[in-house]
């Protein structure tokens, strides 16, 4: 996930808990990066002091401006793993995770640096094409992968997009 020869990383991720991915991105960037995670539930305390855990709803403008005031200048890679709470009605469900999927590409064009990186969270559904339309024209590169790991009959996929064009 290494995006440059820099040693100054910063990461960002939204829909952070369990935790899994922010202690991947910890050990990832090392003490001399930075790592901020956000999500609706609160995660328990990391021990490393480059780690930033945010609760609250990163849609929200509020804690987008928390993000941004912790970062202190752009962010070399923004990780999306939100979902929504399944309602159980397939087209509320789709709806709102494409709407997630749109918000983390708000974030995406707002957090990253020229030529940053974009690691998301898609759902197959009927505007799932549509996304992918949407980070081709803002990202040099984007590939699709479903981990090995997902649940048979699962929709869910990875996006990682990368070279942010400039915006």
């Amino acid at each position: 996930m290494c995006t440059s020869a820099r040693t100054l990383s910063i990461r960002v991720e939204l829909g952070s808990w369990p935790g899994g991915w922010v202690q991947v991105a910890a050990e990832l960037v090392g003490n001399a990066g930075k790592v901020i995670g956000i999500d609706l539930v609160a995660l328990d305390p990391l021990p490393q002091a480059h780690v930033v855990l945010l609760q609250g709803d990163a849609t929200d403008a509020a804690q987008q401006d928390k993000i941004r005031a912790v970062l202190g200048g752009p962010a070399d890679v923004v990780l999306s793993d939100m979902a929504p709470k399944l309602s159980g009605i397939k087209e509320v469900d789709e709806a709102r995770a494409m709407e997630l999927c749109r918000a983390a590409l708000v974030y995406a064009r707002t957090l990253l640096r020229p030529g940053g990186t974009l690691l998301l969270k898609v759902f197959m559904g009927a505007e799932h094409k549509q996304v992918l339309a949407e980070l081709r024209a803002t990202f040099t590169t984007v590939k699709t992968t479903r981990p090995e790991a997902t649940r048979k009959g699962s929709a869910e996929t990875y996006v990682f997009a990368t070279g942010l064009k400039h915006t």
